[in-house]
């Protein structure tokens, strides 16, 4: 179910209102609901979660606090959310990391299994960029440096986009070496110290770059084009159809978490998204509502585990 995110905030207050006062409502005893995030204070995750909590307490939801558990790949705050009761009182918001970890090394939890989704909440639109003095000015460019030079060619990244890049190498037929770095931030220095030769990297962290015309970007791996790079062609355009890589960022709970609560947690966090000033905060980050719930977040969740672990065992990416 994709939930729309045109009515107004009256209206959406008007419906969290109505579940809370419901005979059988999961929130109608006074409770305090915990957000675990798996990553420090200051990023993406966390602004979004402490922005959604903010605005569910204007619209008299229940109290929220927020955890910033980070650590082994998203592990360490899922293990924590896995292992809580299924009250609807411990959620989780996390990135596609949560799938992933667990693919590659050793984790205490079943991302199918373990957590229930509830909805995929914000997206936020990648990029591959190279250095602004860099010979190559098309996507083209670099796969076909990729092939002259096999072994010269490097992209850089957080763990999050390893497969992603994978699967740009296979799709191209071109030599990409990856290269791993903790952050977006560390990356992005290694491409200006021209230690890397690429990033594959969320937009929002590169976006001040491009703008000060210090890094070039070469293509959108998202599916449509960025409103702030119009004449930068997607991955789809330069010819690799059904190639899409965005980050999300998805509320999920305990296995066995009852479907009533899940529903009406899924009502007031897709409400709070629907508030004018939500909405401008996160477009202002480029970070965009999403709110896709229910059954067609789980197919998601389960599509995109399913192509991940394909893509490992073929390629034969060691795992620990």
């Amino acid at each position: 179910m994709i939930v729309s995110l045109s009515r107004s905030t009256a209206f959406a207050a008007a419906i969290v209102l109505a579940l809370l006062s419901g005979p059988s409502a999961w929130s109608q005893t006074p409770r305090t609901v915990k957000i675990v995030v798996p990553y420090p204070p200051g990023g993406t995750a966390d602004i979004v979660a402490r922005l959604l909590a903010e605005q569910i307490g204007r619209m008299q939801g229940p109290a929220m606090v927020i955890e910033n558990r980070a650590g082994a790949g998203t592990a360490i705050a899922t293990e924590t959310v896995a292992r809580s009761a299924p009250d609807g009182n411990t959620l989780l918001l996390t990135s596609p990391e949560f799938i992933l970890t667990p693919l590659l090394r050793k984790a205490n939890y079943d991302p199918l299994t373990s957590i229930e989704p509830i909805c995929n909440l914000v997206s936020s639109p990648t990029v591959i960029v190279v250095n602004a003095s860099s010979p190559y000015r098309t996507l083209a460019d670099l796969f076909e440096a990729g092939r002259a030079k096999p072994g010269e060619v490097t992209m850089a990244s957080t763990g999050i986009f390893q497969i992603a890049i994978e699967m740009l190498r296979r799709a191209a037929n071109t030599q990409l070496t990856y290269v791993p770095y903790p952050g977006n931030a560390p990356a992005s220095s290694a491409l200006m110290g021209g230690h890397v030769t690429s990033v594959f990297a969320v937009y929002p962290t590169v976006a001040e770059l491009i703008k000060g015309g210090k890094v070039r970007p070469l293509a959108v791996a998202s599916r449509k084009r960025i409103e702030a790079l119009p004449d930068v062609p997607t991955v789809i355009e330069t010819g690799y159809r059904d190639y899409e890589v965005e980050v999300w960022l998805g509320l999920m709970a305990p296995a066995k978490t009852p479907k009533a609560a899940l529903t009406q947690i899924a009502e007031m966090f897709t409400a709070a998204l629907q508030a004018p000033e939500v909405k401008s905060r996160l477009i202002s980050q480029d970070t965009y509502p999403v709110a896709v719930c229910g059954a067609d977040f789980e197919a998601y969740i389960r599509k995109q585990y399913d192509e991940t672990s394909r893509v490992i065992r073929e390629a034969n990416i060691k795992t620990e």
